[in-house]
């Protein structure tokens, strides 16, 4: 039926195209009685937090209600920064400048972090260290993005360059942005690759890995905990909640007061079909990353082999399947790229990422349990450096403070989880958009 559909390629799939080189396996383990760690979330946050559990000698059983890695570890863009985002979020006023350093240097650690993991552990997933380009939506933006250049390349170490419009041709091959940003600490990676490698290297440090496994319920008894699944119960001295956008859905939830302070959101992403390396060398110069500064924002980059162009973005506020979504993110592409106009797709997909109400990731402590969650839609970094922290908190072994552990972790009045202003939200922003657009 999708095949009729104009813009869909001979043989469309509604599924990540980075599963045809490395779809989550299916793994048969079964779930034990008793662990002494039980990790809640088999992404990388999860797996990062059992990988740093074994080589500090401790037991860990990793459980996933799907196939371990299935959810936005193995479906997001694969843009790797460097706490970007946290570095442009004007902490400043909320916690004063020495506290806000703390913070977005923290955040900013994540990005060596994360390479010196995949070189340790010698994870094949199409890294490359390839910089990132941020188009500026309107002359205002352009202006914003100045302002924090420079407060971005200290606090990251590594350069950035405002480009203006007469130049952007030499960063990204379109005239659709007011010239933008280009910051050095931005790699790309395959994230199925990656996804698997970090399971490898967690079950090749011993940790147990279970699929299928559905936790309901995580209660204190006695010194350690009862965990209630749909395949029975596990004891645990320890447990580690580290589900991010799956945190809750409409099975319930494993941890419900992590659920109030997360903020589930669909990102959907397009792989369109194979292109001449003529047009991806013009399109994409340098081979960067690319987002923009709208609060809508789109992201997209060159498949790690630079033949196909993929797009993500949000494409709705609202529950979209990811045919639905397929056509508005190819309206958004050819807005960008008009020469893609006749360009189909071949794979679509969708996945869910978690932002905070005060836009901060967070790790730390709740009755007991500890959590990892709140990445803002860059967790590919951030959830490995979050699950390394926290099992170093969990294990008492972490040499200082963590600056994003035991942060006041905000809810609203009535949130139990269940986003349903999204709709009104979004519109709001797109109008915003609009409007920041025609005062360009």
């Amino acid at each position: 039926m999708t095949d009729l559909h104009p813009l869909f390629a001979p043989g469309f799939q509604a599924r990540p195209w980075w599963w045809e080189a490395a779809e989550p396996p299916d793994r048969d383990n079964p779930l034990p009685d008793h662990t002494a760690v039980a990790i809640v979330g088999g992404g990388y946050a999860g797996l990062s937090a059992a990988l740093t559990l074994r080589r500090l000698g401790h037991e860990v059983t990793v459980l996933d209600a799907e196939r371990i890695g299935w959810g936005a570890s193995s479906r997001n863009g694969g843009m790797v920064s460097g706490g970007l985002k946290v570095a442009s979020t004007g902490l400043e006023a909320q916690y004063g400048p020495e506290q806000a350093q703390r913070i977005t240097e923290a955040a900013a650690a994540s990005f060596p972090f994360i390479e010196e993991t995949i070189a340790r552990e010698g994870i094949d997933c199409d890294y490359v260290r390839c910089g990132r380009y941020m188009g500026a939506w309107s002359k205002g933006h352009y202006k914003a993005m100045a302002g924090r250049a420079e407060w971005i390349a200290k606090v990251t170490g590594l350069p950035t360059e405002m480009v203006p419009k007469e130049r952007q041709r030499e960063f990204l091959g379109s005239d659709h942005y007011h010239g933008g940003m280009a910051a050095a600490a931005t790699g790309s990676l395959h994230p199925g690759k990656y996804a698997r490698g970090l399971a490898a290297a967690a079950e090749g440090a011993g940790a147990h890995l279970v699929d299928g496994v559905r936790v309901t319920g995580v209660k204190q008894e006695g010194s350690g905990f009862r965990l209630a699944t749909d395949k029975g119960e596990l004891r645990a001295d320890a447990v580690l909640v580290a589900t991010n956008g799956y945190t809750k859905d409409a099975r319930g939830t494993a941890l419900p007061w992590l659920a109030r302070r997360l903020v589930p959101l669909n990102s959907y992403l397009i792989a369109t079909e194979e292109l001449p390396p003529e047009t991806m060398d013009r399109l994409f110069p340098g081979r960067r990353m690319i987002s923009d500064s709208k609060r809508v924002l789109n992201y997209f980059r060159p498949s790690p082999d630079g033949k196909r162009v993929l797009w993500g973005g949000r494409a709705s506020f609202r529950a979209a399947t990811a045919e639905q979504s397929a056509p508005t993110l190819h309206s958004y592409m050819t807005a960008t790229f008009p020469e893609l106009a006749q360009t189909k797709i071949t794979h679509a997909w969708t996945g869910y990422v978690a932002f905070t109400f005060d836009y901060l990731p967070h790790i730390g402590v709740q009755d007991g349990v500890h959590f990892a969650a709140g990445c803002q839609g860059s967790g590919v970094a951030m959830a490995t450096w979050l699950g390394h922290n926290v099992a170093l908190k969990l294990a008492g072994a972490a040499n200082e403070r963590f600056a994003l552990d035991g942060l006041n972790f905000p809810t609203r009045p009535t949130y139990t989880g269940t986003p349903w202003f999204l709709p009104f939200v979004g519109g709001w922003y797109r109008l915003r958009d609009q409007i920041d657009r025609m005062a360009a």
